[in-house]
């Protein structure tokens, strides 16, 4: 090799995982009038009255229903604000999260 000659050396980047995506679960209750839980989801999650309305009737039928998925800070901080609403008016309206799988 003379001293002209350049060596190239491939890049690599590093692998990022992607962060791990969490659940936002609503939980039936028998307490919290349908209305308010409608108001609740369209006031934190930002979702139509009408897509507010079947998340609220899937959780009421089946017990519960992810409402949305998203990152964990994200996911507990929405929870967080939602369980927080219920509480000021006086309902045990519920919120979970969960990794998703």
């Amino acid at each position: 090799m003379s001293d002209n000659d350049v060596v190239l050396k491939p890049k690599t980047k590093p692998k990022v995982d992607r962060p791990k995506l969490y659940k936002i679960i609503l939980v039936n209750d028998d307490y919290t009038p349908r209305e308010f839980v409608v108001m609740v989801l369209k006031a934190v999650f930002r979702m139509s009255e009408e897509t507010c309305y079947r998340v609220m009737m899937t959780a009421h039928k089946l017990g519960t229903c992810v409402v949305m998925v998203c990152a964990k800070d994200i996911a507990e901080t929405k929870a967080t604000e939602a369980i927080d609403l219920a509480k000021e008016a006086g309902f045990p309206l519920m919120f979970t999260t969960e990794p998703e799988e």
